[in-house]
């Protein structure tokens, strides 16, 4: 019936069963974006901000997200992850998340790395917005992703 790989012949919801897939390196990496003011945007980088230090949290966020994702998304399956890395860094118009993900599995790391870089946006969100309920959080996508049956993908 679909070509999804969660739905099945019959269009009920299911968990795919990766037992036959090879075990393979696998990395994800996506973004986030959250827009605000330049004045809410100094205060994060000053260590002023009432609840501390806006970046280390969320990047610390980023990193637990990433660890908790199968419990977070009903379909995806608990992974071990051998690396998640979340930066959280000041650019034109606000701060910039990125976040890596690595293991050796059966079933890749997207889902991860998006869940990483969306919380670490919610965090920096959550740290400021006492100085700034207008802030947007944009732009939460897939960079690329390597390994397993579909190969590599990368972002025009």
């Amino acid at each position: 019936m679909s070509k999804l790989t969660h739905i099945d012949e019959t269009g009920r919801a299911q968990m795919v069963d990766v037992s036959d897939k090879a075990v393979t390196s696998r990395e994800a990496t996506a973004e986030g974006f959250v827009r605000m003011d330049a004045a809410t945007l100094a205060l994060a980088l000053s260590g002023d901000a009432k609840k501390g230090d806006v970046r280390a949290v969320a990047e610390i966020a980023g990193i637990m997200a990433a660890k908790k994702t199968a419990d977070l998304i009903p379909l995806c399956h608990p992974l071990a992850l051998s690396k998640v890395e979340v930066r959280v860094e000041p650019a034109e118009g606000g701060m910039s998340v990125t976040a890596r993900v690595k293991t050796s599995g059966q079933t890749g790391v997207e889902m991860e790395a998006l869940t990483a870089a969306s919380v670490a946006c919610l965090t920096v969100y959550d740290m400021l917005k006492a100085a700034d309920k207008g802030m947007t959080i944009e732009t939460v996508r897939l960079l690329t992703k390597s390994g397993g049956k579909s190969g590599d993908w990368a972002r025009a």
